[in-house]
């Protein structure tokens, strides 16, 4: 895990108070959108200091 900065829209994330790994897909009012990294569903995070990147979206696109 990388771990550093602040996560961002499409960075791969572990959210320890939820205990799941997923995508940030939108941040509203500093709520933490995210859905998992397959299927459908998504949860909310309302405290960002809780999210830890695994792998950024630069990381991430530069993959495929």
């Amino acid at each position: 895990m990388s771990g550093a900065g602040k996560p961002w829209v499409g960075d791969l994330v572990h959210d320890e108070s939820a205990g799941r790994t997923g995508i940030v897909s939108d941040v509203r009012n500093g709520v933490y959108v995210l859905r998992p990294e397959n299927g459908p569903g998504h949860w909310l995070c309302e405290v960002p200091g809780r999210l830890t990147v695994v792998v950024r979206r630069e990381e991430r696109r530069s993959d495929g």
